[in-house]
């Protein structure tokens, strides 16, 4: 059975669908692979293995990319450092509690979050764990840095800064969480001044990090239908923030909305069910919706430029962008290359059989892909 994309946070409801999984249709059944224009190719610079992969509970452990170092985890707590450029691996070591988030890499360190609830911040030079803290729940977002904060958003909807030097405590805020959601949670967005927080209700809040404190919040997604599933409006992934102050914010069966930073007065909206985090490129926004159809959107009105379907229910992975071509993975471990101006499949290879749920990692024409099983390459799009 291919793996789902959408799991459920409800222990009963996981049983419960767990017991009919056999006998249940997939709502978008795989598109078969139709041939590409082969304008790119995508050449295997090296490629290595990190511990054991996502496990059967498919954390997202995004890898992190800082310099020229990229940093990797595995689902029981390995924790690697290679050689972005080589492979060569520069250092490993062995956590004491499994890796549950995606790493983020900055300023020398490493975080990442834990199974039991941890937040670690690691010394990028050897692994060695500087600080180790404590948060309310299971942490699958990976942590977000400002100049002094680390904000941290768990599985149990609240959100929780810390100190980036010392890991202490700075403030909690929580938030109401539905009996039902998917799993995870979104990612915050952090400046200096404030986050930005998608919340498991249908809810952005931004909050001041002085202490914590609403400064605005706005409904972005309406529950609607009569079942617990139909009324899920997750809002799962990460705000995208320009540096003109908009905002950009999916929401599961909702909305992808455009509003104002400062105040979050609407700018425009659509109807657009995604769990995933937009890419903006120039005044380009690309987002792969639950269908898995992708989906260029003028950022300015929210018209749409073009829409590719040809890889309709392929679980995609969020885009990344390289070099005028967007990349995203799928469920049968297959790099998609798509032309970012005309939607055009130009290119794809194939990374590994366990298939790709993270993201890939994108630095100029070079693109790093993990897959489920822990394998990891990097390859480098041509011409």
């Amino acid at each position: 059975m291919r793996k789902t994309t959408l799991a459920l946070a409800a222990t009963a409801a996981l049983g419960l669908l767990a017991g009919c999984a056999g006998q249940v249709e997939p709502q978008y059944p795989p598109k078969e692979l139709g041939a590409t224009a082969e304008t790119t190719t995508a050449t295997v610079l090296w490629h290595e293995r990190v511990g054991d992969g996502l496990g059967l509970g498919g954390y997202p452990l995004a890898p992190a990319l800082d310099g020229d170092t990229l940093f990797a985890a595995d689902q029981h707590g390995l924790v690697q450092a290679l050689d972005a450029a080589t492979g060569e691996t520069r250092w490993t070591i062995e956590l004491s509690v499994g890796a549950s988030s995606g790493l983020t890499a900055v300023a020398d360190r490493v975080y990442l979050g834990t199974r039991n609830g941890e937040v670690l911040a690691l010394d990028q030079a050897d692994g060695e764990v500087l600080w180790r803290t404590r948060v309310s729940s299971e942490v699958l977002a990976s942590p977000q840095p400002s100049r002094e904060l680390l904000v941290v958003q768990a599985v149990d909807g609240s959100v929780t800064a810390l100190d980036r030097e010392s890991g202490a405590e700075r403030w909690v805020y929580d938030a109401t969480r539905p009996s039902l959601t998917l799993r995870g949670t979104g990612t915050p967005r952090v400046i200096d001044q404030v986050t930005f927080a998608g919340l498991a209700n249908g809810r952005l809040v931004t909050l001041d990090n002085r202490a914590g404190q609403p400064l605005w919040e706005r409904r972005i997604a309406t529950p609607q239908g009569r079942s617990e599933i139909e009324r899920l409006v997750d809002l799962a992934g990460q705000p995208v923030l320009t540096p003109d102050g908009r905002l950009f914010v999916t929401s599961y069966n909702g909305r992808l909305v455009a509003l104002e930073a400062t105040s979050g007065d609407i700018l425009w909206s659509r109807e657009l069910s995604s769990y995933h985090t937009p890419a903006m490129v120039g005044d380009f926004l690309f987002v792969v919706d639950e269908a898995s159809h992708l989906i260029a959107l003028n950022a300015g009105n929210g018209d749409t430029l073009w829409r590719l379907e040809a890889l309709e229910g392929r679980e995609l992975t969020e885009p990344a962008f390289a070099d005028g071509r967007l990349v995203v993975g799928d469920f049968e471990g297959y790099l998609h290359l798509i032309d970012a101006r005309e939607g055009r499949l130009v290119g794809r290879t194939h990374v590994d059989d366990a298939g790709l749920s993270v993201p890939p990692l994108t630095d100029g024409r070079r693109v790093y892909a993990l897959a489920d099983d822990g394998s990891l390459e990097a390859l480098e799009l041509q011409p």
